[in-house]
């Protein structure tokens, strides 16, 4: 009976990530108001019974890859604010792990990009609420630091967010980047024309622009005297 048991949750589990699966696939192109149940469970290879088995409608499933989309940028980013070191060395990691990041999660994080301001409302929420609690989290890890004249909660929160924001806005760039860099490049030395906008140095320009903008807010946490 165990052996039922565990054979049809595995089987569960794999129909789940089937259908996450066959989401984040499709919303490469599209965002999540435009897409259907059957293009879903069609991609999946599923029945659209299946999919109500583990979603009771889009918005769930877009909710649960905001979840999984933001989980391991969460372990990553806890890994950095551990890490003994200066300023410098923790603003070189954390650049170095959100563009890692882009690389290994393309589609996450360009799901993410898309849907922040799309138009389910439910995915809108839940990612503000996950970002919410990552600032809390960063807070949490700052309030750990040598404590500076001026600052409490309320300030250390406020940080907390403008670090979360930067890194929100520079992975939405490191992917922009990424994707007209590949969107340029041509099988063979042919005589395509060349795309708009490819630049072989723009992601090495954001990952520095990024590590001048987190030198300036560290700078100006230094200096703040509080409201």
């Amino acid at each position: 009976m165990s052996h039922t048991v565990g054979a049809r949750q595995a089987q569960k589990q794999q129909s789940r990530r089937a259908l996450m699966d066959a989401g984040l696939h499709l919303l490469a192109d599209q965002n999540l108001a435009s897409l259907g149940v059957r293009e879903v469970t069609r991609e999946a290879g599923l029945s659209p019974a299946a999919f109500y088995r583990h979603f009771p409608d889009l918005a769930a499933l877009g909710v649960a890859l905001v979840e999984e989309s933001l989980a391991s940028l969460h372990g990553m980013i806890r890994s950095v604010l551990a890490e003994s070191g200066g300023a410098e060395e923790m603003i070189d990691r954390a650049v170095t792990v959100i563009e890692r990041h882009v690389r290994e999660h393309r589609p996450h994080v360009r799901f993410l990009a898309r849907e922040r301001h799309g138009g389910v409302r439910q995915v809108r929420e839940a990612i503000d609420a996950e970002l919410g609690r990552f600032a809390a989290e960063v807070g949490e890890a700052l309030a750990l630091q040598p404590a500076l004249p001026g600052w409490g909660a309320p300030e250390l929160r406020m940080l907390a967010e403008l670090y979360v924001d930067h890194m929100v806005s520079t992975a939405a760039a490191f992917l922009e980047a990424l994707e007209a860099s590949e969107a340029s490049e041509v099988p063979e030395a042919s005589e395509a024309p060349e795309v708009p906008g490819s630049d072989p140095g723009r992601v090495e320009r954001i990952a520095a622009t990024a590590r001048m903008q987190l030198r300036l807010i560290s700078l100006g946490r230094r200096h703040w005297q509080g409201s």
